[in-house]
């Protein structure tokens, strides 16, 4: 880092990194750059969602969360996009209809009247909404507001709704080369942001201080502002930078770090706690550029980290390299996760692995995306076999009450032979000298 921080371990030559010839067309696109999303990409999302539908009988989908409707018809404006399980999608649009029909990749047209909804789609699709024997038709009901879901029924009776949301999620678990290049330019910026803050945190600064210079730097490179979730009452900001016995404070939040934050109405990342020497600084820095998001950890200090802390750090990184040797196709996601606990075990870490006591996190990576909870997700239940395309971030962790929190987190895409990692930052406790 330009004399600005040693390094007290590199992960080094573990050959994994995208470009080495793994296949699939993944590396070439990363290294090209190519990340035009074009209509043939959008057009082949939906065939791949469709084929799904008619594998489990239903009918169509109803696409309403934001997200979702980005990533079938590219637009994001507001409405519902119906897709049938046989033929064209139509994107019925509540507003802004001009951007609409200049944006999306399928037929837009104005949503006449909610409550005249079942009517439009029964003129537009006869052969499922005038059809005989309520035929099922999917929605997103994992994101669906309950509000909404009863006005759809109501609106929309002569089908028979159902959760589709595993298939939506399973689709989108896959990523295209273009998508890939996304998320590694993220990568990319990520560590840009990363470099520029260590050249400036010092002893004494607070950490809302040093996200403030991590938020600049980022929105500079192009950051969206914004890392999107999924999952019901969980925000995250702009990562996590926390320092101490902060960054081991238990929360709602589902992963192993949710840290001290501001207040109990932010509970969630930077507090306005000081930053001390000998003490861990958890960097959890990723970026969001043109809607896809990377994840990343790494570990600062001031000064030098207690060895009990260091010890757990490096088993981090034994884990994370193990991880790498199984994250292939034909692997579940779930075997990677078992044999994590079973390394943290052995280290006589298991009570600290991904959080503290009963505050532990059941995971040991996610899908990233257009999300940052996308599937798969390397748990207990994910028994479906790994494919490549498949973009995720894993982060093993160790929380320790009093002390603060170690690890590191790579987000990788699984190739046909193995998987590649996206983050480029060197893998290292960043010792930093006092200022």
């Amino acid at each position: 880092m330009d004399g600005t921080a040693n390094r007290t371990h590199t992960g080094g030559g573990n050959g994994n990194g995208c470009g080495n010839g793994a296949g699939n067309g993944i590396e070439n696109g990363i290294e090209n750059g190519c990340t035009e999303l074009t209509p043939r990409e959008f057009a082949d999302r939906r065939a791949r969602l469709q084929e799904r539908l008619r594998n489990h009988g239903l009918a169509g989908c109803m696409v309403t969360q934001n997200v979702g409707i980005y990533y079938f018809a590219g637009t994001m404006q507001a409405g519902y996009l119906f897709i049938p399980a046989e033929g064209e999608a139509t994107f019925y649009v509540v507003r802004s209809l001009a951007r609409a029909e200049k944006e999306s990749r399928v037929r837009a047209v104005p949503l006449a009247s909610f409550r005249q909804f079942g009517r439009q789609l029964a003129d537009d699709y006869p052969s499922v909404f005038s059809a005989s024997g309520r035929p099922a038709v999917g929605a997103d009901l994992d994101v669906m507001p309950a509000r909404l879901y009863l006005r759809l029924a109501e609106a929309v009776p002569q089908v028979a709704w159902t959760d589709a949301s595993a298939h939506l999620r399973t689709v989108r678990s896959v990523k295209s080369p273009a998508e890939i290049a996304l998320i590694a330019a993220a990568g990319k910026t990520a560590d840009a942001v990363l470099t520029a803050l260590l050249h400036q945190l010092k002893e004494g600064m607070t950490e809302l201080e040093a996200m403030g210079i991590v938020e600049a730097e980022l929105r500079r490179h192009g950051h969206a502002g914004i890392f999107r979730m999924r999952g019901y009452n969980q925000e995250t900001i702009s990562g996590f930078l926390s320092s101490g016995e902060a960054a081991a404070e238990p929360s709602s939040f589902d992963g192993p770090v949710g840290a001290r934050g501001l207040s109990p109405a932010v509970p969630v990342s930077v507090s306005r706690r000081k930053i001390g020497r000998n003490e861990p600084i958890l960097l959890d820095i990723g970026c969001c550029l043109d809607g896809y998001v990377i994840d990343q950890t790494r570990i600062a200090v001031i000064g030098r980290l207690p060895a009990e802390l260091q010890r757990a750090y490096e088993i981090s990184i034994a884990i994370l390299r193990r991880a790498e040797q199984l994250m292939k196709p034909g692997n579940t996601p779930e075997s990677v996760y078992l044999e994590s606990l079973r390394m943290a075990e052995e280290a006589g870490l298991a009570e600290h692995f991904m959080g503290y006591g009963r505050d532990r996190a059941k995971f040991l990576g996610h899908g990233v995306g257009l999300e940052i909870d996308e599937w798969p997700v390397l748990a207990r239940g994910f028994a479906e076999p790994l494919e490549p395309g498949m973009v995720l971030a894993v982060e093993p962790k160790f929380i320790f009450p009093g002390l603060g929190a170690v690890g590191i987190e790579n987000t990788y895409v699984i190739t046909k032979s193995g998987c590649c990692s996206l983050s480029i930052s060197p893998e290292t406790v960043f010792e930093l000298p006092l200022r």
